[in-house]
């Protein structure tokens, strides 16, 4: 079974949403409220903010993926510099995975499957992109 560039792009944009299920348990697996009360107001603002901008880039990442899949792929410098955007962004967040201490919160089954299935995601998301840069 083969699989075009377009199709990979349009799946890859509805794993980039479904990350956001691991993303809205971050705050409450994590206890934001009581591990950052003792932190300045300002930090615990700059929390949420950065927060809201990692969401908000994943948001428009897949959605453009979705609605937008087969401009994607038609291999346009606009859309060969978004991949290269995705590409870096997905491939950044995957290298990320081996220096993050998260042994301590994967404290169920669930979280250790999903903790993996995000760094297959992260992969398969650099993959795709990476295939779009050099389509």
């Amino acid at each position: 079974m083969t699989i075009d560039l377009h199709t990979a792009i349009f799946v890859a944009g509805f794993g980039q949403l479904s990350v956001l299920v691991a993303s809205s348990l971050v705050p409450v697996r994590l206890d934001w409220r009581n591990t950052l009360a003792p932190l300045p107001v300002l930090v615990r603002q700059l929390f949420w903010v950065y927060g809201g901008y990692v969401v908000l880039s994943i948001v428009s990442l897949g959605l453009i993926c979705v609605f937008q899949a087969k401009e994607l792929a038609a291999g346009s410098g606009l859309a060969r510099a978004f991949c290269a955007y995705a590409t870096l962004f997905w491939g950044i967040r995957l290298s990320l995975q081996s220096f993050l201490s998260v042994r301590p919160f994967l404290t169920t089954w669930w979280l250790h499957c999903g903790y993996h299935l995000l760094t297959v995601l992260f992969t398969g998301f650099t993959i795709v992109f990476a295939w779009g840069v050099m389509h």
